[in-house]
């Protein structure tokens, strides 16, 4: 046989060999890419419900001041009592 003949073949062996090797990495490449997108959407939709269920805990700010504003109210009663009862006492 020719050398010729045999490099080429070498060389023809050699490439076929390589392009498999990178179209088996690029096919894996895009198999965990799609995986990694369904992992993607299934950790929004876990966010979106975590955001509901923590909508459902929490006051609102209305609630919140509508609260404090009745706290407030209790305790400007109890001080005004507090001042009768000192007004009484040192009169």
């Amino acid at each position: 046989m020719d050398a010729a003949i045999i490099w080429s073949s070498v060389l023809t062996a050699a490439i076929s060999l390589l392009t498999w090797t990178i179209k088996s990495k690029f096919d894996e490449m895009q198999r965990g890419n799609a995986a990694k997108g369904e992992e993607i959407q299934r950790l929004g939709i876990l966010l979106n419900r975590t955001r509901e269920e923590m909508a459902k805990e929490y006051v609102t700010k209305a609630e919140v001041h509508a609260d404090i504003n009745r706290v407030i109210d209790r305790l400007e009663a109890l001080d005004a009592k507090l001042d009768r009862l000192m007004e009484r006492g040192v009169a």
